[in-house]
């Protein structure tokens, strides 16, 4: 099998790759979380923290892993991992950049979304529109007015984070439902569960609240020579 056919085959079967139709949610890129004040004994429920978030932070960025986990015959089996970088500022503007196994870029400057291969050299270019509205990247991406478009509650307590499970109110959404795993206010997890029993795990790491950016800092240049799809 050669590279090209491996690649596209990685692609297919990776929540990333349904980013290219943005009802299936742009793609599953990630988490939130802020600062937040703590009580002297007990660390603030999820929903709490998320919401200081929310009202908070108008900018991040960091490091992501991304890995599909499926669940057969009672053992969990992991595949199609990724990693790299994001960056964010709300609404609607991101750099969300594969670096590992294949290099990929998705950058969002609030009205399109640019879609980069680098090894196909292709561009495709989307309206970002009010698809981003009920989708897994309005968490991070959107406005303030996350219970619009998702139901809020918290989940207790896994694997040492609190758990908050946003549930999208539209039909039409390729997830469930999507946990947020915070710790400290920071966000260290976010699993993304489709109505297949698969789950697109996210880890996050070196979150960075507010960074200060260049004014042109989501703004998309095609690379020379690029074939551009609109």
């Amino acid at each position: 099998m050669n590279k090209n056919l491996q690649k596209e085959n990685f692609k297919q079967k990776s929540l990333v790759a349904k980013a290219l139709d943005l009802r299936a949610a742009l793609f599953a890129t990630v988490v939130v979380a802020g600062a937040l004040f703590w009580s002297s004994q007990a660390e603030a429920a999820a929903l709490d923290q998320f919401k200081s978030f929310v009202s908070s932070t108008q900018s991040a960025k960091g490091e992501f892993t991304q890995q599909l986990v499926k669940v057969e015959s009672g053992a969990s089996k992991v595949s199609n991992k990724s990693s790299g970088t994001f960056t964010f500022a709300r609404p609607g503007k991101f750099i969300w950049t594969y670096q590992k196994p294949y290099e990929q870029l998705l950058q969002a400057d609030g009205e399109k979304l640019y879609i980069y291969d680098k090894d196909l050299n292709q561009v495709t270019i989307k309206k970002l529109g009010d698809a981003l509205g009920s989708s897994p990247a309005a968490i991070l991406f959107g406005s303030n007015d996350l219970e619009k478009n998702f139901t809020l509650k918290e989940a207790g307590t896994k694997n040492g984070l609190e758990w908050l499970q946003a549930t999208p109110k539209a039909k039409d959404t390729t997830f469930d439902h999507i946990g947020i795993g915070l710790r400290n206010g920071v966000p260290e997890a976010m699993e993304l569960r489709d109505s297949f029993g698969q789950v697109s795990l996210l880890t996050f790491t070196k979150f960075e609240k507010n960074p200060a950016m260049p004014v042109n800092q989501f703004k998309f240049a095609v690379p020379k020579g690029a074939d551009v799809f609109q």
